[in-house]
């Protein structure tokens, strides 16, 4: 995995955590057991009944040990989607112990 990361670091990354939480930034490092370092963060936060808000973070860690998703994100198509339409459910967390 971590030869996946090292092309990711500088590029803007999505990380979904256990807890169903949705990170959006630019991978600045990792370590050995993938505790990420995120800058210039934000995190979606999503809404059946609203638009996606997004709240900013800037420079954020994010432990190995919670991350269930890391996926390169495409700068020009994120662009042009218009968050404040976007509605759905946000993700429920996953146990642990159950992967």
């Amino acid at each position: 995995m971590s030869s996946t990361l090292e092309s990711y670091v500088n590029r803007p990354v999505s990380v979904i955590t256990s807890d169903g939480r949705n990170f959006i930034g630019t991978l600045k490092g990792f370590d050995q057991t993938i505790n990420l370092i995120l800058d210039e963060t934000h995190e979606r936060v999503f809404s059946a009944s609203q638009g996606v808000e997004q709240v900013v973070l800037g420079l954020h860690i994010v432990r190995g040990d919670n991350i269930c998703v890391v996926g390169e994100i495409d700068e020009e198509i994120d662009q042009r989607l218009d968050l404040s339409n976007i509605k759905a459910d946000p993700l429920n967390p996953i146990p642990h112990g159950i992967v």
